[in-house]
């Protein structure tokens, strides 16, 4: 063999090698199982699927989890991992499941809503695959994953989404966006079943608020807030002054706007009689200028660049060496749902919900968001759901 060929040779040996060592990592990550306690509250458990037929047998089928009082009350929807690259939503999701006791009405909670999304990556910005959540019992390993559902699970992208049913023209990617696929249709791409279930589950149990939790870059005004349509804006207002005066952080709210369709806080309240809220909370990883996407970033907000940023004006948030820690993120996120559930109660007291159990920002800051995870090697196997 000559040196011209054998050079060819192990170029591509060693390009094959990259490819297989890739495409393991990333088969691995799609098909990691994550461990899902319940905790005392939770009374059934069903399938996404049981509310739209087109999601069984998908990697977009996912777990739906009630929490049902003994004396009837109102209803709340809880929905995290919409953007699965926005894990404080899943970690205030889990909080609330494994310990929320709910003594009035009824909570229901879907914590890896777009679970396509939660197995796809974004190797091109050099994402991490996984992260772990330090516990008093060791650690809770998590997939990180994506805004966008898989291609894999959902494929070809259209050259323009066209929204469905207001026929705004979308950007193609938003066809994976299950923020950009609502209200959904029985019949229509995957992640437009997905939002279809969802409406269908408020439909069908009478859900009177839904609450999508996100994360948000500091660098894009629309961040650490509630946004809320017309008819939900009284109660975020009241939930933000309150969060303020009594918690001690800010917390403002965002008008969804009426021309920008496919969004939960505007198609949920346009398309059934739910009132609903999605929350925002900074995250640092998602600013494009900051350094490594490492896990560091992921789990304590602090960079240099931003820093910097934040000492000329650059930023909507408060930002300083502390970052923003996740306890911070999820701490709000779990102050601010109470809240919206204790003010929406207050208006409406013949569907009141009372839900008892679930720390608040300062508890969260103070003891850690591990400090709230149960152990599944030592908990029945009946309360343990792999995902």
């Amino acid at each position: 063999m000559s040196r011209e060929w054998t050079i060819k040779f192990v170029l591509l040996a060693a390009v094959a090698a990259i490819i297989v060592m890739a495409g393991f990592q990333l088969y691995n990550h799609r098909h990691y199982r994550t461990s899902i306690v319940t905790g005392p509250g939770v009374t059934k458990v069903v399938k996404l699927s049981d509310y739209s037929e087109g999601l069984k047998g998908t990697m977009a089928d996912t777990n739906v989890f009630f929490l049902e009082g003994k004396e009837e009350g109102g209803t709340v929807l809880i929905l995290a991992n919409t953007h699965a690259n926005e894990p404080a939503a899943l970690l205030s999701a889990l909080i609330l499941l494994e310990n929320a006791v709910v003594d009035k009405g009824t909570l229901i909670i879907i914590p890896q809503f777009n679970n396509s999304a939660g197995r796809n990556t974004r190797p091109g910005d050099g994402y991490p695959l996984y992260f772990e959540i330090p516990t008093d019992w060791g650690s809770k390993k998590f997939r990180m994953g994506n805004r966008d559902a898989s291609p894999l699970d959902q494929w070809p992208d259209p050259d323009v989404y066209v929204h469905y049913p207001e026929k705004q023209l979308l950007s193609f990617l938003d066809v994976r966006n299950t923020n950009r696929t609502w209200p959904g249709r029985k019949n229509g791409p995957l992640m437009e079943r997905v939002t279809y279930g969802a409406m269908q589950i408020m439909r069908e149990e009478k859900v009177d608020i839904a609450v999508d939790i996100h994360g948000a870059e500091t660098m894009f005004p629309v961040t650490n807030c509630i946004v809320a349509p017309d008819k939900s804006m009284r109660i975020a207002i009241m939930t933000s002054l309150t969060v303020k005066s009594r918690e001690r952080f800010d917390n403002h709210v965002e008008s969804s706007p009426s021309g920008f369709r496919g969004l939960s806080h505007r198609e949920i309240g346009d398309y059934s009689d739910t009132m609903p809220f999605l929350l925002e909370a900074p995250l640092p990883f998602l600013d494009q200028p900051t350094g490594p996407k490492t896990v560091d970033l992921l789990l304590d907000g602090k960079d240099p660049f931003l820093l910097s940023l934040s000492k000329k004006r650059k930023l909507f948030v408060p930002y300083d060496e502390t970052g923003w820690p996740m306890e911070k993120r999820v701490g709000q996120h779990c102050s601010v749902t109470l809240e919206l559930i204790r003010q929406f109660s207050r208006k409406y007291p013949e569907r009141t919900i009372t839900i008892r159990n679930v720390p608040r920002y300062a508890e969260v800051v103070k003891n850690g968001v591990g400090y709230y995870y149960h152990d599944p090697a030592k908990t029945d196997k009946k309360n343990v759901y792999i995902n």
